[in-house]
Parts: C-alpha cells; sequence; structure tokens
C-alpha cells in the first residue's frame, strides 16, 4: 500500500510540475515569435531535400514556398536569432536522427561570434530542442556563466516568477501553438529600405575563432558521415558587415574541403535584390520579395548543380505543399493589405 501511495504521489506531482512548467514556459505566440521556430520543426510532415541551418539571416532570405513550386524541392529552415555555429551543428546533429537530407546550406555570418553572447539568445534556439544528448551538448557548449544546466532541462527553475506576466496567451497555448512559420521561413511582406549605415571600421584581426572553426570542421565531418552534401552561403545583407577579409577565408575554407562558397550578397545585382524594395528592416534581413528571389537562385543550383530533381510527380508530397502553399499566398496577401493599409504588419502566426 505505501508502494502504491509513492507511486500515485510522484505522478501528481510530475504531472503538477509538468503543467506550471507549461503553463509558465514562453509562448511566443504575440512577440519573438522567433523562440517558437525551433521546436515547430517537429511537426513538420515528410523528409526534406534540403535543410538551411544558421542564425537570423538564413530564416528571412530563402522561401521554401518557391523552392517547392518553381523546382519541387522541399526543404526546411532550422535558424534561429543569433544562432551560434556550435548551435547549428547540435540542431543539425539532432536533424540527422529524424531524416537525411540531400544537402545542408549552412550560413556563415556566425563565423565572427568566438562565444556566447547572451542566455537569451541561446534559450531561443536551445529551448525548442528535445532533450536528448545532443541538447544536453547544446547547453554545455552555450551556457553563460551564470547560467545552470538544470534550468535547461527543468525551464520551471527559470521561468517560475512569471506569474505577474502571465496572459491570456499563456492559457490558450499551454499545450498546443499555433506555427509562425512556412517550414521554418519567417514571412515578411512589409517593406522599410535601405537608408544609412554605421561606418565601416577595419578590424585589428579578421581570424576566426577556434570554437566556430572547430564546429564548422564538424559540420563538415557530420555531412560528410552522411553522404550529404554541404553549401555555405552568405545571405544577403548590408548589415552586420561582411569583410572582405572574412569572404576570402570563407572562399580558402570551401576550397581546401571541396565545398560550394555563395555569397549571395556579392551577387545581389545578379540575384536581382533591391534593397530599397526586398528588405523590411533597412538592409538588415530580406523581407518576402527578397526571399522568393534568392530561393529561384539557389533552387537553380540546387536542381542542376546539385542533381535535386524534386517531388512534383509524388501526390502524396504535392498535396502537403499544395496546402503549405495556400497557407503561405494567404499570409502573404494579409500582410501586404495590413501594411499597405497601416504601414506595418500584424499577421505572424497561422
Amino acid at each position: 500500500m505505501n508502494f502504491l501511495k509513492s507511486i500515485l504521489f510522484t505522478t501528481i506531482f510530475v504531472a503538477l510540475v509538468l503543467f506550471f512548467q507549461n503553463l509558465m514556459t514562453p509562448k511566443y505566440m504575440s512577440h519573438t515569435f522567433e523562440g517558437a521556430m525551433i521546436a515547430e520543426y517537429y511537426s513538420a510532415q515528410h523528409p526534406h531535400d534540403v535543410i538551411f541551418i544558421g542564425d537570423c539571416e538564413i530564416y528571412h532570405s530563402f522561401s521554401p514556398i518557391v523552392l517547392w513550386e518553381e523546382f519541387g524541392i522541399t526543404s526546411y529552415i532550422r535558424g534561429g536569432p543569433h544562432q551560434l555555429v556550435w548551435q547549428s551543428y547540435y540542431i543539425l546533429e539532432d536533424t540527422l536522427r529524424r531524416e537525411t537530407p540531400a544537402v545542408v546550406v549552412f550560413n556563415v555570418l556566425a563565423m565572427q561570434h568566438p562565444e556566447p553572447v547572451s542566455e537569451g539568445y541561446n534559450r531561443l534556439n536551445i529551448d525548442g530542442l528535445p532533450l536528448s544528448r545532443t541538447k544536453l551538448n547544446a547547453i554545455n557548449t552555450s551556457m553563460m556563466e551564470d547560467e545552470s544546466i538544470f534550468s535547461y532541462i527543468l525551464p520551471i527553475i527559470r521561468w517560475h516568477t512569471r506569474w505577474n506576466d502571465l496572459s491570456e496567451e499563456d492559457f490558450r497555448y499551454m499545450f498546443n501553438r499555433r506555427r509562425v512559420t512556412h517550414n521554418g521561413y519567417m514571412l515578411r511582406a512589409d517593406i522599410s529600405p535601405a537608408g544609412a549605415l554605421p561606418t565601416k571600421r577595419a578590424l585589428a584581426d579578421y581570424s576566426f575563432g577556434d570554437k566556430p572553426l572547430e564546429y564548422l570542421d564538424r559540420i563538415v565531418e557530420l555531412c560528410k558521415a552522411h553522404d550529404i552534401s554541404l553549401i555555405l552561403v552568405k545571405s544577403p545583407a548590408l548589415f552586420p558587415f561582411w569583410h572582405d577579409q572574412w569572404d576570402a577565408k570563407m572562399q580558402t575554407y570551401a576550397d581546401d574541403n571541396d565545398l560550394r562558397y555563395l555569397n549571395l550578397h556579392a551577387l545581389s545585382e545578379v540575384i536581382g535584390i533591391d534593397m530599397y524594395t526586398d528588405t523590411f528592416n533597412g538592409g538588415l534581413h530580406l523581407n518576402v520579395y527578397g526571399a522568393e528571389k534568392t530561393a529561384h537562385y539557389v533552387g537553380r543550383i540546387l536542381s542542376e548543380e546539385f542533381g535535386l530533381t524534386g517531388h512534383k510527380d509524388d501526390p502524396v508530397i504535392s498535396a502537403a505543399w499544395e496546402e503549405k502553399s495556400l497557407a503561405y499566398y494567404t499570409m502573404k496577401a494579409q500582410q501586404q493589405a495590413e501594411f499597405e493599409e497601416y504601414g506595418q504588419i500584424f499577421t505572424f502566426t497561422f
């Protein structure tokens, strides 16, 4: 009898902890939508031909819907705000437990960051991962000095003081959350032309840190072990600056490792990018019009040079992507209407 009581008590205690953890954890449904992106991947259907990884440039620069519609290529963007190279590695490692794409595309801007920046960015990239050895390694590699691994394993430890911040959305989305992306792509149909930028200053040292280089090597090795083609890209963006010296180092790294490196910013004119119409925040990130152009350009390379033939003849996959396309164009039209009428957009969730 005492044993049964202990089991019952433990079950109730765990259920209460999980209940309050789900309640107190931020939902990212009305602001900071990027916090919902990593977890959203696990509800995606069908294997993907291409997986994109990297920081905020990657999830604003490519439209998976265009890759599908024009080339029949299925893709998913596993990006995150200020995603560091080692976080990209562990996110890729986690992804490969579920599927093996033909191509991985990694955005190289994060090579400039040798150390983690903040707990906030860490959590936006790590909290959405399911608990596993991979997630534990990502936590250990990313934590700031004042962070605890237990607050990642049991988020209630970190968020138990959010009582005053709770809102109606915390109760509505305790167990089921709305989607905020289109296969990892964060759609923005507003336009904010590029303006004045900070002065571009020379750096004392253009070397990449040991840690980013180590984990880029590990990304290369992981892709080779799974027979995956790896493409390195620098997405179109006016700022943060991507120095010519960094660009030369990435080209040398790609040559040394027999990889394709695409500086899409340098190719902006070829792609047709116009930073007066194709950006939503003054040239830092592309809006949907720019993302569709880069997807068209890269899709042609994926098709012609990497042999991705597409799945247009598969009725199951085609039906799923027709549904995705409908959601994409519905949100795009709604955002366009909001921007035209109010000068800003409000629709970010499905």
